[in-house]
Order: C-alpha cells, then sequence, then structure tokens
C-alpha cells in the first residue's frame, strides 16, 4: 500500500486542487474479457445469419450455467428485470409480495409493473439481508410470495425465510442479481427456494452486456418461463399463453460465453482488491468494511463500507462529495431506500415507521469502485482520501456548508 499522509487539505480538489486521479474509477465498471474470443463468436453468428431466438450461443451459454450453477435448468432472458416480471407471472401470483426495500429499485418495480402490492420488510443491520422477524409481522391473508434479496452476493437467511414461506403456503423467491459466483453452505446460490434471478448487466461483474437468468429445479416452471419469454410460443406457430419479449440475443451470449472463460481471473482480481482495501480502510474511526466469509465462494464485486457519521465526526454525503471531486465515483447504496422512491413515497407514505434499520443503512452506506480496471495503487490512494478526509471532518464539513 501507498504511505499515508500525502494528502493536503489545499491538495483536495473540491478545494481547489487539482484531482488525485486523472482518470475516473467507476463502482461497475464492465469487465469484457478477451476480444478474440468474442469476435470470433460474433464472425460466426454473423455468418451463420442467426442473431436471437434461442441460437446456438444462448443455448450453450444455459448449459454452461446451468453447470456451473449445479442448477437443473437456466432460462436466459433480456435483463434482470424482466426474468423477475416473468417469473412472478408464470407462478400466477396475487395480492402482496413482501421484500425488501434495501435494494435496487428494479425489485419493487417488477413487482408494482404486474399489479401486485410490493410490501417492504426491514433487514437486519449488520448483514443488510430481510429480517425474518420483520418478514413474519409484514404477513397477511394476501401474502403470495417472499422475495428476498442476495445483496453484496451474500445469501439471505434462507433456512429462516424458507420456513416463513411454508408455514404461510408462500412461494419463497429470490433476486440473485448480486449473487452470481457465490454459494451458501458450500452449494452456489441458484437453486435455493422456487427460483431465483440473476442479472448480467454491464454493470455486474460477469455481464452479458444487458441479460439475466431465472434459474430453478422445477421442470414446469422452466418450461412456462420459456414458452413466456417467446411470446408464448409453443411450437412453430402455436401460441398457448400470453407472452412477452424476454429472449437473450446471440450477442449478448457470446459476451457471456467469453466471460466466463476469464471468470476465475475477475474474481482473483476482486478478491485481491477486497484484500486491499480492509488493510487500507483499518482502524478508520466510524467506518466498516462489509465482510465476506471466505470459507464460501464470492464474487468479491462490491466493496461496501458504512459510515458511523457519530464515531467518524463525518456524514456519508461528504465523504462521497470528496472523493467524487477526485474522480472517485463511490455510490450511496442503495439511498433512499426503494420505500422513500416514486410511485411508492405517495402510496404507503407510512412505511418508513416499521423500517428503521433500512432508512439507517441508506444513510451511511457507499460502495467504492473494484474490478480488473482498479489498481493495488488506486487502492491505496482511495483509501488515503477517506483517512484524510475522515481525520478533518469537521474542518472539511465546515468548509463545505460555506459553500
Amino acid at each position: 500500500m501507498a504511505s499515508k499522509g500525502f494528502i493536503r487539505l489545499k491538495t483536495l480538489a473540491i478545494f481547489g486542487g487539482e484531482p488525485i486521479f486523472d482518470r475516473t474509477l467507476h463502482v461497475g465498471r464492465p469487465n469484457i474479457g478477451k476480444r478474440e474470443g468474442f469476435l470470433e463468436r460474433v464472425n460466426d453468428m454473423l455468418d451463420s445469419r442467426w442473431l436471437t431466438n434461442n441460437g446456438r450461443y444462448v443455448r450453450e451459454l444455459e448449459l454452461k450455467l446451468a453447470e456451473f450453477l449445479n442448477v437443473k435448468h437456466v432460462v436466459a432472458t433480456s435483463n434482470a428485470t424482466v426474468g423477475l416480471e416473468i417469473l412472478m407471472r408464470a407462478l400466477d401470483l396475487t395480492g402482496e409480495v413482501v421484500l425488501p426495500s434495501f435494494t435496487f429499485v428494479a425489485t419493487a418495480h417488477a413487482v408494482q409493473w404486474l399489479g401486485l402490492k410490493p410490501v417492504f420488510a426491514d433487514v437486519n443491520a449488520n448483514t443488510h439481508h430481510l429480517d425474518p422477524t420483520s418478514v413474519e409481522r409484514m404477513i397477511t391473508a394476501n401474502t403470495s410470495a417472499i422475495l428476498g434479496v442476495h445483496v453484496w452476493g451474500v445469501a439471505s437467511d434462507l433456512e429462516a425465510l424458507a420456513d416463513i414461506a411454508e408455514h404461510h403456503n408462500a412461494h419463497l423467491l429470490f433476486d440473485a442479481a448480486h449473487a452470481f459466483g457465490a454459494s451458501y453452505k458450500g452449494q452456489m446460490i441458484g437453486s435455493f427456494g422456487g427460483a431465483e434471478v440473476f442479472s448480467f448487466h454491464a454493470t455486474k461483474f460477469f455481464n452479458t452486456f444487458e441479460g439475466g437468468a431465472v434459474t430453478t429445479k422445477d421442470d414446469a416452471l422452466a418450461d412456462r418461463l420459456r414458452h413466456m419469454r417467446n411470446f408464448g410460443f409453443s411450437g412453430y406457430d402455436t401460441v398457448d399463453s400470453v407472452g412477452i419479449n424476454a429472449k437473450m440475443s446471440e450477442v449478448h451470449a457470446a459476451m457471456g460465453l467469453t466471460l466466463l472463460e476469464g471468470l476465475d481471473d475477475v474474481i482473483a482480481t476482486n478478491h485481491a482488491n477486497y484484500h486491499a482495501y480492509r488493510d487500507g480502510l483499518e482502524d478508520i474511526p466510524g467506518l466498516s468494511l462489509y465482510t465476506f466469509d471466505e470459507a464460501e465462494r464470492n464474487n468479491y464485486q462490491y466493496i461496501v463500507v458504512s459510515n458511523d457519521e457519530e464515531q467518524s465526526g463525518i456524514s456519508r454525503d461528504v465523504l462521497v462529495d470528496v472523493l467524487h471531486a477526485e474522480n472517485v465515483l463511490a455510490r450511496r447504496y442503495f439511498y433512499p431506500g426503494c420505500h422513500q422512491m416514486q410511485p411508492y413515497s405517495n402510496l404507503y407514505p407510512d412505511a418508513g415507521l416499521l423500517l428503521s434499520k433500512t432508512e439507517r443503512l441508506t444513510q451511511q452506506v457507499l460502495s467504492l469502485p473494484n474490478g480488473t480496471a482498479v489498481f493495488r495503487d488506486d487502492i491505496a490512494k482511495i483509501c488515503d482520501i477517506i483517512r484524510y478526509t475522515v481525520s478533518h471532518g469537521p474542518e472539511i464539513t465546515k468548509l463545505l456548508a460555506k459553500d
């Protein structure tokens, strides 16, 4: 790690200095894999003129993902949001779906889009996952499903949620957008609950440009999902159900196959960066890094820091402002919480009364850049910026307030 203490107040860009980084460091900057392999697949599909409609590369990607995840069925989709939507429609969900507010808004939007009612439950302050006690409290006679979210690539409280779902005869589903390549008790995430939905968006460490997949061990459900993603077609010119265009194209699948070939290298980079952040952020007052159980498989994509303002002496948002000025585009997650966004804040104005831990986390959490475009020296500088900012918190906060 670089030596600490190279920063002075006058060198911070937010106070007139030049940004420490002459390039922008992003959270979720895409990994692209080896271009040669990708372009070879693109040329092949152009020669074959089979660009979409369940072509060779989509079928190959589904098979390889099923093998990697050790799950019976993988149904590739155009994105994870549509994957969630066709999954809930395929299960004929009605009434209410219990889910966290501490998640990307697409989770709630998928529920609302289908005319279902999202019911927000609180999370565990330490794990950031659905709190089973809160879930139990939010269950009603109208609850048809519990939708857990594996935030940061770490499994939800699977056993407790499964018990609650079984007791109330509700479906248990998981938004696994963050969790590709992660395991729980040695079993790969993807085969828990009735089904799980992955995101392969460009910001994910494994991406297909845009894309997603639904995984399940249920034969009938998988068959229905495949029909629904292709307008309800069950044959060449036979439509037997309502469907939509949720298909993944060949070029998207080609990107996924290319990145699968170098997946171990990407995870190794993320892992090394995670440890560099652990070392660099150690002992900074009020800051805690979200840690991973290294006995499990992890993708280590998310470098998540919680800031306790009472201990650090600086708000999370001031810290983010300073980092942004230095070209480090840290992100506030999941600010301000789905229940504070539209249309939910109007539809359920009192939801926050039962979401105290969620509301606290949305004021504390930030995510830092990681991935193959972030290097050890970058991390050392980021940590030095954070350390200096926290150590001069009152002074920096006061100067910013004047502006």
